[in-house]
């Protein structure tokens, strides 16, 4: 061993110059990925373009057995597959490859929850493929709200509470307390990751809310401006988070709020008629970006601003707003006989929420 090691790096001089070799080589590596996320610091994720790349999608749905029919376009029949080779471009920097097992190493050991509506499933779906499919091998168990992989310990959870507060039942019926959050944020305890989101359930006619009561304070009523009650309930989750979060230990993000293409009214169709259904291409065009938000985009906002705690927002609002193509339409739960235009397939732009998700956790130095 002696003899091998001196005739490619004989002991004296040049031992101190291999050495030195190492160092600087080691320097240079950690000196590239400081720039790096620094550049990712700076870069704004959220503004950017569709660009095909034929080396999407990051991976194969065929090979994840976790997308629920909802999700899953390609088992469904969905045959068309452009909308699978889009990658979001950020005008001022590259986002990085989702890569699963450098996830899996950072946060071996860790505890993740999604809370929030069908939207956060579809994208909780999305994550455990990525990190299945970076280890196919690798033991797992799977239910319907929680994955967990031994190998590395982690797990990924995911509670339902499409209003974040607390949705209780009394003698009169469901009632959704706007100012508790008691129940629920029992639940969200003992996480490292906490990912939140609501906002599509706000809005559902007297048939699809959850609800038969508000209570306000001490007001009970039946209803109430819907952007009010928003507002007063994420009021409510800020102040959870400022109570129960210690940043040094548990990471939080919100979910910016997904765009539905019901009709072809949110994209500056002239057809109101058109919808998501038949959607093949992205729109395209510059001023979509300064096109109409859902309302509760600014109350969103408005709250996040107000929180002494770092709460980093996941706006994944217009970079979705410009795929019309990404949702399941028929080829959802429903097949023909609907025509989803809310949620979003799998593989697909959930993915690419889950990318920024990561290339959030990379930048923050974790």
């Amino acid at each position: 061993m002696g003899y091998r090691f001196q005739r490619h790096c004989p002991m004296n001089i040049n031992v101190i110059f291999c050495l030195s070799w190492i160092f600087v080589c080691s320097a240079t590596i950690v000196q590239s990925q400081n720039t790096q996320e620094s550049e990712l610091n700076s870069c704004d994720l959220f503004s950017g373009s569709w660009v095909h790349d034929d080396t999407y999608p990051l991976y194969d749905s065929s090979l994840c057995p976790f997308i629920g029919d909802q999700f899953d376009c390609k088992k469904k029949g969905r045959s068309d597959t452009d909308y699978l080779k889009l990658k979001w471009k950020p005008t001022g920097c590259e986002l990085p490859r989702f890569d699963g097992n450098d996830f899996l190493k950072r946060y071996k050991g860790k505890k993740i929850l999604f809370v929030g509506d069908s939207i956060t499933n579809n994208q909780w779906q999305s994550l455990i493929c990525l990190l299945h499919v970076a280890v196919p091998q690798s033991k797992y168990t799977i239910s319907a709200h929680k994955f967990y992989l031994p190998e590395y310990e982690i797990e990924v959870n995911r509670l339902v509470h499409q209003y974040l507060v607390d949705l209780v039942q009394q003698s009169m019926g469901n009632v959704l307390q706007l100012d508790s959050i008691t129940k629920n944020g029992e639940e969200f305890k003992g996480y490292d990751i906490l990912i939140f989101d609501s906002w599509h359930w706000w809005n559902r006619n007297d048939t699809g809310k959850l609800w038969d009561y508000i209570q306000d304070g001490t007001e009970m009523v039946k209803d109430m401006d819907r952007l009010v009650a928003y507002k007063k309930a994420l009021t409510t989750w800020s102040k959870w988070v400022e109570s129960n979060v210690d940043p040094s230990v548990t990471k939080v993000f919100f979910q910016g709020l997904a765009p539905s293409h019901f009709s072809g009214e949110t994209w500056n169709d002239k057809n109101a008629g058109v919808s998501c259904k038949g959607q093949t291409e992205p729109i395209n065009f510059a001023s979509y970006p300064e096109g109409p938000l859902p309302k509760g985009v600014a109350i969103l906002d408005e709250v996040l601003a107000s929180m002494s705690k770092p709460v980093t927002l996941l706006n994944i609002t217009t970079l979705s707003q410009f795929r019309k193509d990404g949702h399941p339409s028929i080829y959802g739960q429903s097949g023909e006989q609907g025509n989803d235009c809310l949620h979003w397939c799998v593989s697909g732009v959930p993915d690419t929420w889950n990318q920024i998700l990561y290339t959030k956790l990379v930048a923050g130095g974790n």
